[in-house]
Parts: structure tokens; sequence; C-alpha cells
């Protein structure tokens, strides 16, 4: 019994350590600029790391010191948490299916329009009181100012591999044909009507495309990219999860059928 007690102990100390990855995920998306503008993902990813590391560590204890409630706690939660895991992991996919960016005429860069991504994305910066707060957020970062200090040459500027909330934030849309003096400076557009971001585009440096449907969609691009890449580090952690799971499902098995065996024996011996 007490060899299986410290086996379901070392395989629970495993899954303390699958819950860095999952709490690192939800730092990291935290720290990004877009993700700490929009906040929706980063919390519910390092709530449940946190609940992982708990319950991990409640099956650690229950494990070594021998305590057969905390085990069975440890079970039923841990197959809570990666039930919930595995819907989290879910819900990004079917949200971030859609939504890609489009090739513009003699352009590096991709251009990306709002009505490509999911209605579930779309809703999250619709609403003008949500939208107010994400613009003004986004102001406040360096993003743009950035490609001021990197690209002096319109042709450089017109290679440049932009990232999707550069691209619909910090510049006019191509199709507008404004000329470029630099990325965030643009003057005489050809053609205003050809979308209405062509109006919202200023070349006040707080206001840019900021209040354009362009920044909304390079927003989400940028999400999806962001939010793809820690779901495959739930995707691998959850695999783990579930293999350690099984391993200490049997092993809490097989110290039960021990313990049952020695009493048994411990009862004929009494005989």
């Amino acid at each position: 019994m007490a060899l299986s007690n410290n086996v379901i102990g070392a395989i629970n100390f495993v899954a303390v350590i699958l819950s860095i990855p999952i709490i690192g995920a939800g730092i990291w998306l935290a720290y990004e600029p877009d993700n700490s503008c929009v906040q929706i993902l980063q919390w519910p990813v390092i709530i449940l790391g946190i609940l992982v590391l708990v319950v991990a560590l409640a099956g650690f204890i229950g494990g070594f010191w021998r305590i057969p409630w905390l085990l069975i706690f440890y079970l039923i939660a841990m197959l809570i948490l990666i039930i919930l895991l595995a819907c989290l992991v879910v819900f990004v996919y079917m949200v971030t299916v859609r939504g890609s960016g489009h090739l513009a005429p003699s352009r590096s860069y991709l251009e990306y329009h709002l009505d490509d991504f999911s209605g579930w994305l779309r809703r999250r910066v619709r609403s003008s009181y949500k939208w107010d707060r994400i613009r003004s957020c986004l102001s406040n970062t360096d993003m743009c100012n950035e490609m001021n200090q990197s690209y002096r040459m319109a042709q450089d500027f017109f290679n440049a591999h932009l990232t999707p909330i550069q691209s619909g934030c910090c510049k006019p849309p191509t199709e507008c044909g404004y000329t470029f003096i630099n990325p965030t400076y643009w003057i005489s557009p050809i053609n205003t009507a050809a979308d209405m971001d062509c109006l919202n585009w200023s070349n006040d440096q707080m206001q840019l495309c900021y209040n354009c449907d362009s920044c909304k969609a390079g927003l989400l691009a940028n999400l999806k990219r962001e939010w793809r890449r820690a779901e495959i580090i739930l995707l691998i952690t959850i695999v783990a999860l579930i293999w350690v799971y099984l391993i200490g499902c049997c092993a809490f098995r097989n110290a039960k059928t021990e313990d049952i065996f020695r009493r048994y024996k411990q009862g004929q011996a009494y005989e």
C-alpha cells in the first residue's frame, strides 16, 4: 500500500508540473497588448491552471500521506477540470475557425474584413461601449509608432509583413487609394466611397484607423493567431493530463486492491 501511495503521489506531482504551462499560457495572453485590451481568454485559462495546480497538490498530499478522501476528491475534481479544459479548447477552435486576411495589390501585408470572423467574436467588438474602451487601450500602445521607426520608404512599407492589428489600425485600407507619406500619415484618397473606413481614417496619431472596422478585424485576427497558439499548449497539456489521470486511477485502484488483500490476510492471521 505504501508503494502504491508513493506512486500516486509521484503521478500527481507530474500533474502539478502540467499546471505550469496552462498558467503560463494565460499569463502570456495577459501580457500581449491586444489581449490585455480585450481580456476575454486569459483569465479563464489562468483560473483553470490554478485549479489544476490546487487539485494536483491535493492528490499529491493524499498519495504520500495516505488520505483516501483527498485522493477521491482529486479523481473527481481533476476529471471535471479536464472536461472544462477540453470544452475551452473546443470553444476556442469554433470561434476562431473563421477569419483570414486578404491579399492587396502590390502589398506583402494582408487586409482584414470584420464580416469574415465568427459572430461571437464580432459581438465582442461591435458594441460602441466595448469598443471605446478597447480603442482607448490600443491607442496607448506603441505598435503604430514602431512602424514609423522601421519603415521610412513607401516600398519598404509595402513589402513589410505587418501584424494584423498594425494593418487594420495603423493605416487606411489599401482600396481607399491614400498616398503614403509615412506608415501612419497618408493623404489624398482616390476613392473615399470604397469603404466607410476610408472616411474614418484620420492622420491624428491618436485616431488613425482605430474607429475603422478594419481595426476591429485586425484585432480579431491578432486574437485568433494568439488564441490558436495558446490552444496548442492547452491541447498538449490536456493529453498529458488525461494520461496522468488514467495512470493515477489505475494506481489508486491497485492500492485499494492491495489494502483489501492486506486486511483479508490480517483477518486470516487473527483466526
